[in-house]
């Protein structure tokens, strides 16, 4: 009980977070940001070394399965028989088995029906009036049997969507154990129901797509670091898998095409002859090949076979199988090599509406994402990458489902392709992060998505430098990071009680890794480090303390404090520049100094009654009365004479040569102070702009900070006069309030827009479609 009460301290302290980062010194200025995490971080032991690798008896399970199943596209029905093959790798002797029935998610009294609040609103979407008003549907699985391998009944028992299966006699340490399980469940609209898998219905043809995901009972994991992940399916956290090999059989209508994770062994008996020649020839094509054209497709919208196929797949070394079937989808591939050389068939799914630009494109940002991540984590192990067009976005291995659909004219939006571009990379971005690197869904949804979202914004930017990345420059997080306080929430909570869950998950994450690489460790140790962890957790389950250990034990950096900022905290990085001083050396030299002398003795006799007095023509006594004048009326005090000349020159000849070199420079020195308004700590990013135009800027490590967190003060000498200053001049700290970055201060420009209300035309849309506009004026 000891060892699962550390690795579960984190999440225990998720929400006190705030506290936890001030507990070493109450009170004080310091001594609370730099500190270790200590117990923040699971104990090191035998499993998860401290360095944050694998330790030498690190362990996982292994669940292996033998599926078959029917799709009945009438009633829109799936039936299946599995048999698992779990393999105990665990020290600890097992009673029983978790399963998860993600389907009893869509159950009419399933608990996360009930629990979310609700509102009202002027506008009601069917999805929200079901919300609230619940259906009263056939929704969820229907287990009908669960039999060892000699047909004997065992007991199960089902918990809203965990199911806990008994057996039959203990399975020690290194046995197996065979069960089948005989389910069946009506296939969920998911346009109207939600969910991650389920059908979408076209009445302009009469026809389904199935995009059938988290479809059958899938084992738990269970681990060193919690044992049983059987915390409920709710639709938010996604999941946890052990990893397996899978032999899958699915029935379908005859006129159905089929993909699905892993490989296809049977495209002879499924396939046309044509098509056999045309997936041939994708083996080695450069660029996409419609396996499956349009003209088939919409021959085959037209009818309905009664007959059937089936379509027989194998995967090896995969925690999950997702699958994707219909008599209106075009497939397209080609090959593609990833780092290391190897090929891989990049392929695309979609229907009429998505051609325009999936056609186009799918296939080849499949292919871009599968060598960007291999080029920063490791080189894509599977044979296969598939996008699917399913108006949604989600993932599984080798296979994701997103969206991007052109108006029925087939013009679409600017923003309709980069969104696209944007959620394939995405979905299959995440054959690596958390397919590959198996992190734990259910409880730190960012372990999976804000890696992801980090690795997507880099293969983005080499996509195309133009690519409007929404997610991982510094700048777009500030206007999250500006919310009250208790609108937020650290990074390390718990997937199921976020409730920003885009920027807490996604973005922030994102950003913060993005800072690192850019600003905090650089690009030469960073890849260095999160390569090292990609390597490391590649197929197996990692925790958060294993990435934080990673990052420090292959880079050298000490981390801990940007933990603690960013991810155990909810404190915004504000650096405010409040004041600059300037120094120059006082020479001595009397030819040097007189101007500068003179001009402070003036200033110090300067003011506003004199002033208006030699305005307004006034007559002083000493001017009208000269025998007032004496030697002083007269007299140059800061004028070089042979007594101050001789005393400089004896000065400047007692200094040694060393004194006389930095003498001699003449170094213009200026004290800044900040403040540090936000609390998050940060490195100090400083650009100086010269009298003579130049520029030139430097980075000050964030450990600055250390001795006071809030207050600090540094002086820099520099050979050049300076003409202003500015923090962070690339916005790449997040800084939550510019306008107090620069001395002298800068006024930013803004604009606003006189608005007058206009009323558009019936049936018109304020979405900007300018393919669409061009194709109307074009004569």
């Amino acid at each position: 009980m000891k060892k699962l009460y550390y690795y579960l301290l984190p999440c225990l302290l998720f929400s006190n977070a705030v506290i936890a980062q001030n507990e070493n010194n109450p009170g004080s200025n310091h001594g609370n940001k730099f500190e270790q995490l200590g117990t923040m971080l699971s104990t090191p032991n035998e499993y998860r070394s401290a360095s944050g690798a694998p330790g030498p008896k690190y362990w996982q399970q292994k669940a292996d399965y033998e599926i078959t199943a029917k799709l009945d596209d009438d009633k829109q029905r799936l039936d299946g028989v599995e048999t698992i093959t779990y393999t105990n790798n665990s020290p600890d002797p097992l009673t029983y088995l978790w399963l998860q029935l993600d389907e009893n998610e869509h159950k009419k009294d399933a608990e996360n029906q009930k629990f979310d609040e609700s509102k009202m609103q002027s506008k009601m979407s069917l999805r929200q009036l079901q919300g609230i008003m619940g259906h009263d549907l056939d929704l969820g699985n229907h287990i009908v049997s669960i039999k060892d391998v000699n047909g004997n009944a065992l007991k199960y028992t089902i918990n809203q969507t965990m199911m806990r299966v008994e057996l039959p006699a203990t399975l020690q340490p290194g046995q197996k154990f065979r069960f089948k399980v005989t389910w069946w469940y009506n296939i969920s609209d998911r346009l109207t129901i939600g969910g991650r898998g389920g059908y979408e219905f076209f009445p302009e043809d009469g026809n389904y797509l199935y995009t059938m995901a988290q479809w059958y009972p899938r084992m738990a994991v269970y681990s060193d670091f919690q044992g049983w992940q059987n915390k409920q399916f709710t639709g938010r956290g996604e999941f946890a898998l052990a990893f397996g090999d899978f032999k899958v059989n699915i029935n379908v209508p005859a006129d159905h095409v089929v993909g699905g994770t892993g490989q296809c062994s049977n495209y002879a008996q499924t396939l046309t002859t044509a098509q056999l020649k045309r997936w041939n020839e994708a083996q080695n094509a450069t660029q996409p090949i419609e396996v499956v054209n349009l003209n088939e497709v919409k021959q085959l919208m037209k009818g309905h076979s009664t007959a059937r196929k089936t379509w027989s797949f194998h995967a090896e070394n995969v925690r999950d199988f997702a699958w994707v079937s219909s008599r209106r989808i075009v497939w397209d591939a080609m090959s593609t090599r990833v780092d290391g050389g190897k090929k891989v068939m990049a392929m695309s799914y979609y229907g009429p509406e998505a051609y325009g630009l999936y056609r186009r494109y799918s296939t080849k940002v499949v292919a871009h994402t599968l060598r960007s991540y291999s080029k920063t984590t490791f080189p894509y192990p599977y044979p296969v990458a598939i996008s699917v067009e399913a108006s949604n976005g989600m993932e599984y291995p080798m296979i994701c489902f997103n969206y991007g659909r052109t108006e029925k004219d087939g013009t679409y939006s600017e923003a309709t392709k980069n969104g696209m571009i944007g959620v394939i990379i995405h979905e299959v971005g995440h054959n690596f992060f958390p397919m590959i690197v198996n992190s734990d869904e259910r409880q730190w949804t960012w372990m999976d998505e804000g890696l992801n979202t980090f690795c997507q914004y880099l293969a983005e930017q080499s996509w195309d430098p133009n690519y409007p990345s929404q997610r991982g420059p510094a700048y777009k997080i500030v206007d999250y990071m500006k919310l009250p306080k208790n609108e937020l929430e650290p990074i390390m909570t718990n997937s199921e009680n976020i409730t920003r869950f885009g920027p807490n998950a996604y973005a922030k994450p994102a950003t913060a890794l993005n800072i690192l690489r850019e600003t905090v460790m650089g690009r030469e140790l960073f890849d260095y480090a999160f390569k090292t962890y990609a390597h490391r957790w590649a197929f197996k389950h990692p925790t958060p303390a294993d990435l934080f250990r990673t990052m420090e034990d292959a880079s050298a950096v000490d981390l801990d404090w940007f933990w603690r900022g960013w991810f155990y905290g909810t404190d915004p990085v504000d650096i405010s520049l409040d004041s600059v001083k300037y120094y120059r050396l006082n020479t001595k030299n009397p030819a040097n100094e007189a101007t500068f002398d003179r001009a402070q003795f003036d200033r110090n006799l300067d003011n506003i009654s004199t002033k208006r007095n030699k305005a307004a023509g006034d007559k002083f006594t000493v001017e009208a009365d000269t025998a007032l004048q004496d030697f002083y009326s007269k007299w140059d005090r800061f004028a070089a004479t042979p007594m101050t000349t001789q005393s400089y020159q004896a000065m400047y000849n007692a200094l040694s040569p060393d004194e006389k070199k930095l003498y001699d420079t003449k170094n213009f020195f200026y004290e800044l102070s900040l403040t540090n308004r936000g609390g998050c700590v940060s490195p100090l990013i400083i650009e100086w702009t010269y009298t003579d135009g130049s520029k030139e800027t430097e980075t000050i490590s964030a450990y600055i900070w250390r001795h006071n967190e809030q207050k600090v003060t540094k002086v820099f000498a520099k050979t050049k006069e300076v003409r202003s200053i500015k923090l962070d001049p690339e916005r790449e700290t997040a800084d939550i309030d510019e306008s107090n970055n620069s001395w002298p201060r800068e006024m930013a420009p803004t604009r606003f827009e006189l608005f007058k209300q206009q009323t558009l035309p019936r049936g018109a849309t304020s979405g900007a479609n300018p393919m669409q506009q061009s194709r109307k004026t074009t004569p």
